[in-house]
């Protein structure tokens, strides 16, 4: 069965590219499909100049050192035994690497992902049971199919609807959440692990005083140490160097002796082969679990791709990226992996340790394989408060205090949006703060798209060719009794209908008999924008005793009125290329006594007998 499925994906992937070429381009396997399916060809260039594999052998050998205890405590979350949070590890990132989009993006084990999980799996089976494994990893295999298929679907498009503001909340209170689960380690205060982010600071101000001197040295001395070196030595791996600073210094005091907790040892051995249970009953109680998991990871993963690529400067493929997360979820469960997604903590330390390209995910699996064959036992060399000193540090580089100011100085909505994901990071869900963050986004850009901004405009003799401007901003201006010129800002479509007509209807109230609509900042007309333009050309025409002229709609926002019969309703002679031809028309119509007794005198041919042009 799953072997007809991968099938059926990659015909439909086929297929996907064929339609999507030019028209008149031959379709050719190494252009146009090699790209998709071996995307790690376009960074392969990189690995020949010493000094990227080098930075990037430093990031993974510190990524592996910290995806370890990361690892065991996010199985243990998902109700796992600990070593499959070392499989998933293992597994996952690699294949997400090789076949995702980002430069910088570290997959693997998350807390939200693990949560989600044993929510699951532990209505289903008990919890670490073998049934509980085996529905995890089928659960696993089917959001690794949605996933692949969403990205094959080039559904990555509407992640756009995450914006840069929304990423950057989400990044801020990840960033404070990061730094208060390290809290107790560096403290080495003892608090309950599911406490909430506001009963976290509450226990640890209260036990405060309980701090252990030793093990806070040892975190401080790691964090200064890698300040210290990354800005007198830049070059150098400083939280490499800085972690080990922080494990002699565990020593000198006295390691476990004087209360300081180390790493525990991992199990030895390779991961071991595993089938998801497709069977018709387990599709049936996961494939809504599945979809709901699938959108968390990949909304999850992109949004901490774009937060490292905003650093890195990429243009990130989201389609790719989707693609990228699905094969690692897909082919993860075959080798006992669980589901996983982009680690904003993983990320950032890749990001600060200086990669350049997805050989560091790389050479961290390959480490961290290593690790797992051959010196697993010596892992409990390493101080927990050490490593909790650089995850807090890289949690505070995660705060982007330059972007968040302009962030600040930027608009109302935009502090409203970012305040929100980020209290909602920090009190909530980390999926439901994201959702949040889109509907809010939505929102403010259909309550920008809703009410477009409508001017009046009018011709302004000081210029050299009458250039017809916005009379709110120039409001010495005089306008024509007889012609009212506006200008719409923005689409008109169903949602923005109520808002322009009413500002419309307010306009009617003047003498003007004909209206002129420069209507080239519209984009798309839909069918109630259509019939709106209709019945108010009809108004003007019947009951004002003149008419409404469109002038430059674009032939992208007549489609609907050309099929639809709008452009004849209206009349298509009504309808103008050019701002010049369309008021010279208009004025060949107007009232001679008006204009005889009329002193505004805006248009040049005003002074003139004839009414021949009009220049502007």
């Amino acid at each position: 069965m799953s072997a007809r499925i991968f099938k059926n994906l990659m015909v439909a992937a086929l297929s996907q590219i064929k339609d999507n070429l030019p028209d008149g381009e031959i379709f050719n396997w190494k252009k146009h499909v090699l790209p998709r399916l071996l995307p790690f060809l376009s960074w392969k260039h990189e690995l020949s100049k010493p000094q990227v594999l080098k930075a990037d052998f430093f990031a993974g050998l510190l990524g592996a050192i910290v995806v370890l205890p990361q690892a065991i405590a996010f199985a243990l979350i998902a109700g796992l035994p600990p070593v499959y949070g070392l499989y998933a590890a293992l597994v996952a990132p690699l294949i997400a690497a090789l076949f995702g989009a980002s430069m910088h993006l570290v997959s693997g084990p998350t807390t939200a992902i693990s949560i989600v999980i044993v929510a699951t799996i532990g209505k289903l089976a008990p919890v670490a049971s073998d049934q509980y494994i085996e529905l995890t990893l089928t659960l696993t295999f089917l959001v690794g199919a949605i996933q692949l298929g969403l990205g094959i679907g080039k559904m990555g498009r509407y992640i756009g609807f995450v914006s840069n503001t929304v990423v950057m909340g989400f990044t801020a209170g990840a960033a404070v959440l990061i730094i208060t689960s390290q809290a107790t380690t560096i403290l080495g205060i003892e608090i309950e692990k599911q406490a909430s982010f506001l009963e976290t600071w509450r226990h640890l101000l209260w036990q405060l005083p309980n701090t252990q001197l030793p093990v806070f040295i040892v975190a401080l001395s790691t964090i200064f140490s890698a300040v210290f070196i990354k800005k007198i030595t830049p070059k150098l791996p400083h939280l490499v160097v800085a972690l080990t600073i922080g494990t002699g210094v565990a020593l000198l005091l006295g390691g476990k002796q004087a209360g300081i907790q180390y790493v525990d040892a991992m199990p030895r051995g390779l991961p071991p082969l595993s089938l998801p249970a497709l069977t018709p009953d387990n599709l049936h109680s996961l494939l809504s679990s599945a979809f709901a998991l699938a959108v968390l990871g990949l909304v999850q993963a992109v949004a901490i791709a774009k937060t490292a690529a905003l650093k890195s400067g990429q243009a990130l493929d989201a389609n790719q990226e989707f693609i990228g997360q699905g094969l690692s979820n897909l082919i993860a469960p075959f080798f006992s992996g669980y589901a996983s997604s982009g680690s904003f903590s993983r990320t950032a330390l890749n990001v600060d340790a200086g990669a350049k390209t997805p050989m560091s995910t790389i050479f961290s699996t390959l480490i961290l394989l290593l690790i797992t064959l051959f010196i697993a036992p010596y892992t409990n060399l390493l101080p927990q408060p050490a490593m909790a000193g650089l995850i807090i540090l890289v949690g505070w580089n995660l705060l982007d205090l330059k972007h968040l100011e302009e962030v600040q100085r930027a608009s109302k909505e935009d502090n409203i949006t970012l305040a929100t994901v980020f209290f909602a990071t920090l009190f909530s869900e980390l999926q439901f703060a994201i959702y949040l963050g889109v509907l809010l986004s939505l929102y403010f850009y259909l309550k920008k798209t809703a009410a477009p901004n409508i001017a009046v405009m009018a011709p302004d003799p000081a210029t050299k060719r009458h250039e017809i401007v916005n009379i709110d901003r120039r409001n010495h201006l005089k306008t024509c009794p007889q012609v009212i010129i506006i200008r719409i800002d923005g689409n008109l479509f169903f949602g923005a209908i109520q808002h322009v007509s009413s500002q419309i209807r307010n306009l009617r109230k003047g003498p003007e008999s004909w209206i002129v609509l420069l209507a080239n900042g519209i984009n798309h007309v839909d069918l109630d924008g259509a019939e709106w333009l209709a019945e108010e050309s009809k108004y003007w025409k019947e009951r004002k005793g003149g008419g409404m002229v469109i002038v430059r709609l674009k032939n992208i926002a007549q489609d609907v009125m050309s099929e639809g019969g709008f452009l004849d309703t209206i009349g298509r002679s009504n309808f103008f290329n050019s701002k010049t031809d369309a008021i010279a028309w208009v004025y060949s119509q107007l009232n001679l006594n008006t204009c005889a007794t009329c002193t505004a005198k805006i248009f040049k041919e005003c002074a003139e007998p004839s009414r021949t042009t009009i220049a502007l």
